[in-house]
């Protein structure tokens, strides 16, 4: 082997360990740049030259700078990192109606707890202004607490729609990056005849993850270098060099509601909204649609169920002036409005039927052609209507007011939705608290008789019944029959020979919208009298049933009351609140193993780096020594030659 060859070894070693020692120094200087991925040289070794003693070795050449990197890893980080922040942003945003509906003092439990103690003041003392005065300033204030709570809420929603403004600004942002990329990133590999840009290939990869904490993608590298880059389910947002748009539209089935949109050409289509899983944007909508709105829903319905069931029993009594009650609280009415993409001329309107029986779930309600359906939302639950409407569903009646309906025409309904916003105090007047039942009974002072009769409540539900407060009197014809008349409408209710009695168990009388009840032994001409009841101003009959409606069971079918419906709202959103504190922490450490992984493989090691430095300074100086012998051989053969 000549001195030529020795030196072009030499040479050729220098060069790969020159190249190693600045490998090894960039990978140094980006140890802390985020998205960096190690680097190391490939070297391979240069075919020998044949001789008459075998072939002897030419040098090394450098066959690339390869990105130490593996996709796995790289894809569990982003699938890891993407619920991350998507739990991360649905907690921050659940905290926010916590804090709001479980607050001890300005959540509505303590105000309608005030408002049922004012109520048992009124009960106490019938007749004072100052209790029904103090009455008449809670209902104020429970309706203001409502009102309050609903503001709140309807703040988070605009701020959300804010937030997924600027989320879906974001994303297109960074899906152009990932296209200038791309392109960067396919001209250098062509012009570097195969060889990969790494450290353009770190930066896409930096902005694919800021893309990622937005919304959960999926990634495939082709064969050219550039990525696609895929969102929801399979719609493409980068395409070699083309980056498509994300836009935010007005639902078309709820012009209140913001959805995301894909542009393709001119066109916005609207995408499946529950398919934009993960990252920022998914918990934005997620929690939309899951959280605020049920929440929203759920302190309405408690809201529509006091002020109904209030005004239900205020109907049923007598105000201090005499008069039959009316409302104290006026409600709201559901929210009904029709797709946009609506063809029929129908005018759909939905009424209350049934607090009892209202559900905190929105509806949609469809027209096939021939008949009606209407969809639970919070469950899919399909109830079929027929053909011609109105009809009643979970507490409320949907009627069509006027057109008619087209094949494919839908409405969303929102029974509850409003009832917090619209709740609010109907009368000023405390002479106007029903407190007192509209009828009184009494036991004629002549009978001889032991009968007794009760002090009577009135039919619900309202209205009452128009002849309420007719006079009525029932006849005892002997000890084991009674007839009963109606003075004022000179009708006999009961007549001759009467109604059978039995004085063991007694009777129970239930006529113009009244119900009493006749205990004892009555004897032949004993008799009662149901009448208008009159000078009354003690009376707490109907104040104690308004007072009694704060332990009843008027939510959830019969099976919650107003305090307890609005501890379930507090419950579920604080287990809920509660489950993603959990989830989001331990998503939180699962991302931090999952990088620590990735890390192991593509992360720089310091330590590692500094050995390489000596290793590839020790090569470069036995290259260097070596080609210093090769010049002292070529110039002994110099010498020769002279």
């Amino acid at each position: 082997m000549g001195s030529s060859s020795l030196f072009t070894s030499a040479l050729s070693g220098m060069n790969a360990a020159q190249l190693g020692l600045a490998t090894t120094q960039h990978n140094i200087a980006n140890a802390s740049t985020p998205a960096f991925t190690r680097q190391e040289v490939q070297t391979s070794s240069r075919a020998g030259q044949q001789t008459g003693a075998g072939f002897i070795g030419q040098g090394v050449d450098i066959s690339s700078v390869k990105r130490i990197y593996d996709q796995f890893l790289t894809t569990q980080v982003l699938q890891e990192q993407a619920q991350a922040n998507y739990l991360s942003a649905y907690h921050s945003a659940m905290k926010q109606i916590d804090n709001l509906v479980a607050d001890p003092t300005a959540g509505a439990s303590p105000a309608m707890q005030d408002f049922f103690s004012a109520m048992n003041g009124v009960a106490n003392s019938p007749e004072s202004i100052p209790a029904r005065q103090t009455l008449l300033g809670n209902a104020q204030f429970v309706a203001n607490r409502f009102q309050a709570i609903n503001q709140r809420l309807t703040d988070i929603a605009d701020g959300l729609n804010g937030q997924v403004t600027s989320s879906v600004n974001s994303v297109n942002t960074y899906a152009q990056q990932i296209a200038t990329l791309n392109s960067n990133i396919k001209l250098s590999i062509a012009a570097g005849q195969g060889q990969q840009p790494n450290d353009l290939m770190d930066q896409r990869d930096q902005v694919i993850s800021q893309l990622n904490e937005e919304i959960k993608v999926s990634v495939q590298v082709q064969a050219d270098g550039t990525a696609t880059v895929f969102i929801g389910n399979g719609q493409a947002l980068v395409i070699n060099e083309q980056a498509m748009a994300l836009r935010t539209v007005q639902s078309a089935s709820d012009p209140s509601k913001l959805e995301i949109g894909y542009k393709s050409g001119s066109v916005t289509i609207s995408m499946q909204q529950s398919s934009l899983q993960g990252g920022n944007l998914g918990a934005y909508l997620t929690f939309r649609d899951q959280s605020l709105e049920p929440a929203r829903n759920a302190l309405g319905r408690v809201a529509m169920g006091l002020a109904s069931s209030i005004n239900q029993q205020n109907q049923l009594g007598q105000d201090l002036k005499g008069a039959l009650g009316g409302n104290v609280f006026n409600t709201a009415t559901p929210y009904v409005v029709g797709d946009a993409g609506n063809t029929g001329t129908a005018v759909i309107s939905a009424a209350i039927s049934s607090v009892s029986a209202l559900t905190t779930s929105d509806y949609q309600l469809r027209f096939d052609g021939a008949s009606y359906s209407i969809v639970r939302l919070s469950d899919n639950n399909v109830t079929n209507l027929g053909a011609a409407l109105p009809q009643t569903v979970d507490g409320f009646t949907v009627s069509l007011t006027s057109g008619a309906a087209a094949a494919g025409d839908s409405f969303l309904i929102r029974p509850t939705a409003n009832g917090a916003r619209d709740i609010s105090v109907a009368i000023n007047d405390p002479n106007k608290i029903a407190a007192a039942a509209p009828m009184r009974t009494a036991a004629t002072l002549t009978n001889s008789g032991s009968g007794l009769i009760s002090a009577g409540t009135v039919n619900s539900p309202p209205p009452p019944n128009a002849n309420l407060q007719n006079s009525v009197t029932v006849t005892f014809v002997d000890a084991t029959h009674y007839t009963v008349v109606d003075n004022t409408a000179s009708t006999t209710l009961v007549g001759l020979p009467g109604t059978v009695y039995n004085p063991a168990a007694g009777a129970t009388l239930s006529f113009n919208g009244w119900t009493a009840q006749i205990t004892g032994a009555p004897v032949a001409g004993d008799t009662f009298s149901i009448v208008k009841n009159t000078n009354a101003t003690g009376d707490n009959r109907n104040a104690l049933l308004m007072a009694g409606l704060q332990t009843q069971n008027l939510m959830d079918n019969g099976t919650a009351s107003l305090q307890g419906a609005y501890g379930q709202l507090v419950g579920e959103v604080g287990a809920k609140t509660h489950e993603l504190d959990v989830t989001s922490r331990a998503q939180s450490n699962m991302v931090a193993q999952t990088v620590a992984s990735q890390q192991a493989v593509s992360g720089v090691n310091l330590d590692e780096e500094a050995a390489n430095l000596l290793r590839y300074q020790r090569a470069y100086q036995a290259a260097a020594k070596a080609m210093q012998i090769a010049g002292t051989m070529f110039d002994a053969l110099m010498e020769i030659g002279g």
